[in-house]
């Protein structure tokens, strides 16, 4: 063990502190077969919260309270008004020329008593045109089985704290198999386990807000990798033999640099409690828990009093349960930190936490901001590290870019900002293949502005400006959509082309 974690450190420092690759002026080719798509998610623009038999979910329940813990007291109400507007939409993902469309389903708008005792079918009508007008189009659509919505009435019960969200949550999975499994081809079990357990379990920043930090955020953990293993069994002995689809698990994962080679330990471990906690029992060859993560939620619970480790064992039929549960490796990413031992910064965590636990100090560059307007940091190296790190950690398994975008406090249409930053993420990602790492796809987020969490409608990511002042929701193209157009229809980078913003055209192709 010793001297695997030397090999492995060893390892860590080489792609941490390798060289930096340059952006290039050339023009750069995918591979054959690579796809590309946009994304958006139910409760951030269907709007229609509890309409035609819709139920509540705990972002209904938290948008509504008063005060409002939302940045600008907004809610998802209305939002994009997807739900009656789904055919723009489309029109849109027309437009932008892509192969798929990445939305997510609302548990309580197709089980409004969240059990298959009672299935809406005004929600199912609604999934079933919007599928439907994108295959008519020949665009395929991408399903995140659960986006964070989780019904309110299971949350009052525990939601992914209680062991039984796993049989739950295999319920609702199966029907929206049996309804939708027929033209659905891409599934995503559960969208960004890190920000459902540590920031709405273990922190307040997120619904449901428990902020219990280092317990219900690792209970929460172990039953949601239970619940997407439930998910992926079910499809494949149940439903692949006859609809033939892929399913995985997607995954937010940033990059954190060592400031210096004295912290490349430290690098390591954070990204095994970062991405690696739900990573390493899914694609490791041994599963389970990443053993500096079990070693140190020990210790530490160890000396703070606790009876037994803070984090729940899993049994040996669990790890087999779990493990290789993804047909390929879902990832979203945004952005990098770096990463140091400031004892000042550490000493000051809460404790028990996730972070005392870690013991490591993160931090970011002023330098990485692009302007006063921006809300997401620019460090496509970061990237670049990322995606070849989990090419070595996990024998290069294909690797799927569900989300990749850039957020803003501008709302006008000449985004120039986010045209920097996808090509420099979208060049980071053609370094990475051009490193023999197995990326299959790339996804932008997000189609359109839409309610961006606590952010509110403050923050904007869409690659379509929405009007939400107008009670049409008019959506229009920005820079970025034209860029973004473009590297599909070339399947290219060209960090020199300057679009036509003028018209917006729809490729007959889609």
């Amino acid at each position: 063990m010793f001297l695997k974690r030397i090999v492995l450190s060893l390892f860590c420092f080489h792609v941490v502190l390798g060289k930096t690759p340059e952006i290039r002026e050339d023009v750069r080719k995918f591979p054959d077969g690579f796809l590309f798509g946009v994304a958006s998610a139910s409760y951030q623009v269907e709007g229609a919260w509890d309409e035609d038999g819709k139920s509540e979910s705990i972002w209904d329940h938290d948008t509504h309270k008063i005060p409002s813990p939302i940045d600008d007291m907004s809610t998802g109400d209305i939002a994009d008004d997807s739900y009656h507007l789904y055919k723009r939409d489309v029109e849109m993902v027309r437009e932008m020329g892509v192969d798929f469309y990445r939305i997510s389903l609302s548990w309580t708008r197709i089980m409004p008593t969240s059990f298959p005792d009672k299935i809406n079918q005004a929600g199912v009508d609604y999934y079933n045109n919007l599928i439907n007008e994108l295959l008519k189009h020949n665009i395929k659509p991408m399903i995140t089985l659960f986006h964070w919505d989780m019904p309110q009435k299971l949350q009052e019960m525990g939601g992914w704290t209680n062991p039984n969200i796993v049989d739950w949550y295999g319920d609702y999975v199966r029907t929206a198999y049996e309804l939708f499994g027929d033209r659905v081809k891409y599934w995503i079990t559960i969208n960004e386990p890190t920000q459902i357990c540590l920031y709405g379990y273990g922190l307040n920043l997120l619904a449901p807000r428990l902020n219990i930090p280092g317990v219900a955020d690792y209970l929460c953990s172990k039953n949601l990798l239970l619940a997407h293993a439930r998910a992926y069994h079910i499809y494949d002995e149940e439903f692949r033999a006859s609809q033939g689809g892929n399913i995985s698990i997607t995954l937010s994962a940033q990059w954190y640099e060592p400031e210096s080679e004295l912290y490349a330990t430290a690098s390591r471990e954070y990204l095994q409690f970062d991405s690696g906690v739900y990573a390493h029992p899914i694609f490791s060859k041994e599963g389970d828990w990443p053993s500096i993560v079990k070693e140190k939620v020990a210790r530490k619970s160890a000396e703070q009093g606790f009876a037994r480790s803070r984090l729940p064992d899993f049994t040996p039929e669990e790890i087999e349960y779990v493990r290789g549960t993804s047909d390929f490796f879902g990832l979203n990413h945004y952005s990098s930190y770096f990463v140091n031992m400031d004892e000042d910064t550490i000493n000051s965590y809460a404790v028990p936490s996730r972070a005392d636990d870690i013991g490591v100090n993160v931090f970011k560059l002023n330098e990485w901001v692009l302007s006063e307007f921006s809300s997401t940091d620019y460090v496509p190296w970061g990237f670049y590290k990322l995606l070849n790190y989990f090419r070595e950690e996990y024998d290069n398994p294909p690797i799927f870019i569900t989300e990749n975008g850039f957020g803003t406090y501008y709302t006008g249409l000449d985004d120039d900002e986010r045209v920097t930053y996808y090509r420099g993420y979208i060049g980071a990602v053609l370094d990475a293949i051009d490193d023999g790492t197995n990326i299959i796809g790339y996804t932008a987020w997000c189609l359109m502005d839409n309610f961006e969490w606590t952010k509110g409608y403050t923050v904007r990511y869409g690659i379509y400006h929405v009007d939400f002042e107008s009670p049409n929701r008019t959506r229009t193209p920005r820079k970025s959509a034209f860029v973004y157009k473009e590297i599909v229809r070339t399947r290219s980078l060209d960090i020199g082309f300057e679009p036509d913003t003028s018209v917006m055209t729809i490729d007959e192709g889609h």
